[in-house]
Order: structure tokens, then sequence, then C-alpha cells
């Protein structure tokens, strides 16, 4: 009898270990199988945004769909093209006014001209402008260069007012949109004689598709606009700052 139990207290000791060493092991294969359910989950759950996000564009219809994508399209093409003209048109406005008051020291009006010509930038462009009037005194090259910045200005400006007519466009024709597939859903309430939830849900979801990729298109151009009127205004006010030292130096240079 005693031998039994010494017998089944071993065989306890055994099956306890046992259970130790497989519960490690289970558990680490679960979390293992979770990991790898998670990997696989990820990348659908991706695919399943974009399939989506083309399943409700192709939704709201062409007719005002096709529109607002217009208006995405062009003034995304009109940001990029000014974003590139604004940033080959800023210069160290530093450098230049050092360069051609160096100029001027050593070869004169026509040294600081060519220094200009040979430096891209409407800043460059003004100093020119306003170095070709200096002969006929201070005060004809101060007014060259106000001129000849107003130019400079509207040329930086440029088409720029198309991008906040795309981003006031895009949400009204979403809007428009909207309405009209509200008329087409009454329309058929009216037709039917009932009013069945599932006979207008189908084209009040469509109309409301319309707005939102209407305040979509003018979030993203917003974005963008604002970006261009603030490289704008940094470019005009180095404009301002090196005129009056441009007009500085010439009063310096005549006495």
């Amino acid at each position: 009898m005693k031998k039994l139990f010494i017998a089944l207290i071993f065989l306890g000791f055994i099956t306890s270990a046992n259970a130790a060493t497989i519960t490690p092991n289970l558990t680490i294969a679960t979390v293992a199988t979770s990991i790898q359910e998670m990997d696989e989950e990820a990348p659908a759950e991706s695919a399943s945004f974009t399939q989506e996000l083309k399943k409700r564009f192709i939704e709201g219809g062409p007719g005002f769909m096709g529109i607002v994508l217009i208006c995405l399209i062009l003034g995304l093409a009109i940001a990029i093209e000014r974003i590139i003209f604004l940033n080959l048109a800023t210069t160290n406005t530093k450098k230049l006014t050092e360069g051609v008051e160096g100029a001027l020291s050593s070869g004169g009006v026509d040294a600081a001209k060519e220094f200009c010509r040979n430096t891209k930038g409407p800043v460059a462009s003004i100093f020119y402008q306003g170095l070709d009037r200096v002969d006929e005194g201070v005060e004809s090259a101060e007014k060259a260069v106000v001129a000849y910045g107003g130019v400079q200005m509207g040329q930086l400006e440029k088409n720029v007012s198309w991008i906040s007519l795309f981003i006031a466009l895009a949400p009204m024709l979403g809007f428009m949109g909207t309405v009209i597939g509200m008329i087409q859903a009454f329309d058929k309430i009216e037709a039917a004689g009932d009013m069945q939830p599932s006979l207008v849900a189908g084209g009040i979801k469509v109309a409301l598709l319309t707005t939102v990729f209407g305040l979509i298109v003018a979030i993203i151009l917003q974005v963008f606009y604002n970006y261009i009127v603030a490289k704008i205004d940094s470019i005009v006010n180095e404009m301002e700052d090196a005129s009056i030292t441009l007009i500085d130096i010439l009063v310096a240079q005549k006495k």
C-alpha cells in the first residue's frame, strides 16, 4: 500500500512537469498565430480602404464627381506650378545687395547692372530697373523700382485666383449634386406613392457622396493655397526691404 502511494505521487509530479512544459508552448504558439493574423489583416484593411474610396467615387456618378475631379486636377496643377515658380524666384537678397554695392564701388553703374542681369529672381530685376534710371536721378530710380515692383508682384500672384476659385467651386458643386440627388429621391417617393426607406436610401447616399468629395477637394487645395500666399508675402517683404536698401546705396553713391 505504501509503495502504491509513492508511485501515485511520482506519477503526479511527472504529469505536472509535462503540463508546465506544454502550457508555455501553447501560449507562444497562440501569440505567434495572433501576430500572423494581424499582419495578414493589415494589408487587407489598407486595400479595402482604397477600394472603398474608389467604390464611393464611382457611386457618386460621373456627372458631378467628374467635375469635382477636374477641379482637383486643375487646382493641383496650378498650385504645383506656382510653388516651383516661387521657389525659383526666391533669392538671397543680402548677398545680392552686397554684390550690387561692391559692383557700384568697383565698376560703377554698368558693372552693377551686369551683376543684376546675371542674377535670377524678381529682386534682381527690380534692382536692374532702378540702376537703369539712376542717371536721371535718385527719384527717377525710386519711381522705377516702385513701378517694376508692382509688375513683379503681379507675376508672383499670377493664376493664384484660379486656386481660390476651385476651392469655392468644389464644395458648391458637391452641394448642387446633393440637392439634385434629394430631388430625385423625392421624385421616386412621389412616383411610388409610399415612403419606403429602401426606395430613397440609395439616392440620398449617392447625393451626400458628392458633398463629401467636394469638401475633400476644397480642403486639399486650401492647404496649397495658404502655402502659396505665405510664400508670396515672404518674397514681397524681401523685395520691399531690398528696394529700400538699394535706394539708400544710390543716395550714398551720389554724395
